[in-house]
């Protein structure tokens, strides 16, 4: 299962992949696991176009994580995510689910 998370300042973040034991997205999208890991998060976007990309750690088995939601998203069923994936963006303080559909 493929799980990206832009908020590199969570202490689950490890190279872009969430390695929480569990997920839970709230009603409002965000990621109610988010916790500031305190560390220095650095600029990759000035990397992104160069020969050195970032590197992204491997995907995830999803056997190993559980991701629970509380939206009102297609991928919601009886509260457990089922899409193959999710993205979590770097867009406020707690990091939102971008692959939300809405129903």
């Amino acid at each position: 299962m493929d799980i990206r998370c832009r908020k590199t300042g969570c202490k689950f973040n490890d190279c872009y992949t969430c390695k929480a034991k569990e997920i839970l997205i709230k009603k409002n999208l965000e990621c109610e696991k988010y916790e500031d890991s305190n560390r220095p998060v650095e600029d990759k976007t000035k990397r992104i176009f160069t020969e050195n990309p970032p590197k992204y750690a491997l995907q995830r088995s999803a056997s190993t994580i559980v991701i629970d939601c509380n939206a009102h998203c297609l991928f919601n069923c009886n509260g457990k995510c089922v899409a193959n994936g999710i993205t979590l963006n770097d867009i406020k303080e707690q990091p939102l689910c971008v692959t939300f559909l809405r129903k």
